[in-house]
């Protein structure tokens, strides 16, 4: 079982790099939120209005013979033209009994028509990508200005280069990422773990899964409540994580080994979360590991990693056992300048949430913060997303079995499941509010991968879904607007382009509060569920009408700090430059 906090703090005492900040109020100190029915907030699915029309298959609609045709894909809120408008990637899967040639299932790329809609240009991108997709993650790993893409798979991966004119180029084999072809690939993302201003990619693996002799239901039998399943994944060889170092030269080299990234306590890998946990200035990597420890690799600064994940206090179960971790997210919920971590995990457990203390350590506090009501959900994508804008990091749960025969079964949730939406009460605490959420929070479906951001730019946060053999949804987020908003696009010059890794603080002093207001985020790769989210950073205002202070931390170690900056915009700030772009939006 993990080691007693206190313990641990004296282990492994306070980092030191953090730009000094202002000590924020605890968080039972703040005035408690409006009531939620008087907020007039409600999610809805735009999706088949929107054209995003590519229906996502992956493995047997009734019944599943291997544990491959479970995990299902992730999505991505991508930006792929620079126009300051989100489109979308969503990862495609396939079939045991493979398909006729010219009608494979492909991944998709949707352009954004800054109208609501989008429009399927895949083929005119290149991206026409088919196999066991899995998992999706952005980054500019050359610096040129443009986001590139990486896909996993179980199989060989694909890093597609954006060239800048709508049309990417897989330089896969150039680059060296795509693995042996035999490897099954989850969760991914683009890391500077080393902070030379070039962009390392981080890859969870699965199984070492060979279906030539992989156990089928019926030679366990494999059962599950008393019905016949896929088996898996315990009795199965998890795999290992790889960690590629950018050679600043369009190629990567494989680090797993030296890095010390092989070297962890638990397997069968599926989201990758990275962040700086213990605020030192160097990047992290928090990996949820199925049916084993979950992994906190600790970034030591001289190019290798620890698995820190046990005696942190964050791999494990408040009674000390492994869990199912499926998705996994960072946020600062009661803005003590720490990054705590929610994950979700198997029907019959809770989801996780971890309070970091500081130190390197974490308190589960899932119980005595509101989300150990519900077990009877099985979840996947996961995130911070203040729906509110009202400055506190709320979070979405996606949710959906991973067996599609439990629709024999009474006892069970369902396939298809519902979402779960826990609003921040400002005090430690979360409502759940799940009900009045609105229809797309309300509505079952067999959700996979869920990525965050504001596709139709009016200044809240919306989710698009990917799910099990049906079509994505797009979780609009219909509110009245009267809370404010900003949203931070970095700029990266000594550090690498995307910005990746920048803490960022934000500082307001709202009307309704004695003292600052302070939050922070940090741009980021990957995350979630096998999923992209938008790489801007959104901060909601509450009532205050400019943010006072915006700090940037950039991986390089310069700090940038603005003062005064009007509020409800998208400010773009290069390094060492300040403000050089702004897109103003808001309610139509």
């Amino acid at each position: 079982m993990a080691v007693p906090r206190q313990l641990s703090a004296m282990l492994r005492p306070q980092s030191a790099g953090v730009p000094p900040a202002a000590v924020p109020k605890p968080a039972s100190k703040y005035p408690p939120p409006p009531k939620f029915a008087d907020l007039d907030i409600s999610f809805v699915d735009v999706a088949k209005q929107a054209g995003l029309n590519a229906k996502t298959i992956f493995g047997g609609e009734h019944k599943n013979k291997y544990l491959l045709e479970t995990t299902g894909c992730g999505v991505a809120f991508y930006d792929f033209d620079s126009d300051g408008w989100l489109d979308i990637f969503v990862v495609n899967g396939w079939r045991l009994e493979g398909f006729p040639a010219g009608s494979e299932p492909h991944c998709h790329l949707f352009k954004n028509n800054r109208d609501g809609t989008f429009t399927d240009v895949t083929a005119k991108a290149g991206l026409a990508h088919t196999g066991w997709g899995q998992g999706v993650c952005i980054g500019d790993y050359d610096n040129d200005g443009y986001e590139d893409l990486f896909i996993t798979y179980f199989g060989k991966n694909a890093l597609y280069h954006n060239n800048g004119n709508g049309t990417f180029s897989d330089v896969t084999d150039k680059a060296g990422v795509g693995g042996n072809g035999k490897r099954w690939s989850t969760g991914c993302a683009f890391i500077d773990y080393d902070r030379d201003g070039h962009l390392d990619l981080f890859v969870a693996n699965y199984i070492d899964l060979d279906l030539k002799t992989a156990p089928v239901p019926e030679s366990g039998p494999c059962l599950y409540k008393g019905v016949m399943v896929a088996c898996g994944p315990p009795g199965l060889n998890g795999s290992k994580n790889i960690l590629y170092h950018n050679n600043g030269n369009g190629t990567f080299t494989d680090v797993s080994e030296p890095s010390g990234i092989l070297q962890a306590n638990g397997t069968y890998g599926l989201g990758v979360l990275t962040a700086d946990f213990d605020n030192d200035g160097w990047p992290d990597i928090y990996v949820a590991d199925d049916s084993s420890p979950s992994l906190l690799y600790q970034n030591k600064k001289n190019g290798k990693f620890e698995d820190i994940g046990i005696l942190a206090g964050c791999a494990f179960s408040p009674d000390g056992k492994p869990q199912a971790g499926m998705g996994v997210s960072a946020g600062d919920y009661d803005l003590d300048g720490n990054l705590d971590i929610v994950k979700t995990n198997f029907a019959g457990d809770t989801h996780s949430l971890y309070h970091n203390v500081g130190s390197s350590n974490f308190e589960d506090t899932t119980y005595s913060a509101g989300l150990g009501l519900n077990t009877r959900f099985l979840g996947w994508g996961c995130g911070w997303f203040d729906m509110d804008n009202d400055g506190w990091p709320d979070i979405l749960i996606c949710n959906g079995h991973v067996y599609p025969e439990v629709e024999q079964l009474t006892t069970e949730e369902g396939y298809a499941q519902r979402k779960l939406v826990y609003r921040n009460l400002r005090n430690g605490k979360f409502e759940d509010v799940s009900l009045v959420a609105g229809p797309g929070i309300t509505t079952p479906a067999p959700a996979r991968g869920c990525a965050f951001g504001d596709f139709d730019n009016d200044g809240d946060v919306d989710m698009v879904v990917n799910t099990v053999n049906s079509f994505p949804q797009l979780l609009r987020c219909d509110s009245p607007g009267k809370s404010h908003w900003i949203k931070v696009r970095t700029i990266g010059v000594k550090s690498n382009r995307s910005g990746i890794g920048a803490r960022l603080r934000c500082v307001t002093q709202p009307q309704d509060e004695s003292g600052p207001h302070q939050q922070i985020d940090e741009v980021r790769s990957g995350g979630g569920y096998l999923s992209q989210s938008d790489l801007r950073v959104h901060f909601g205002l509450g009532k205050a009408e400019k943010v006072d202070v915006l700090e940037i931390r950039w991986p390089s170690g310069h700090v940038d700090t603005l003062k005064n900056v009007l509020a409800d915009q998208v400010i773009y700030v290069e390094e060492g430059k300040g403000i050089v772009r702004t897109m103003k939006f808001g309610k139509k």
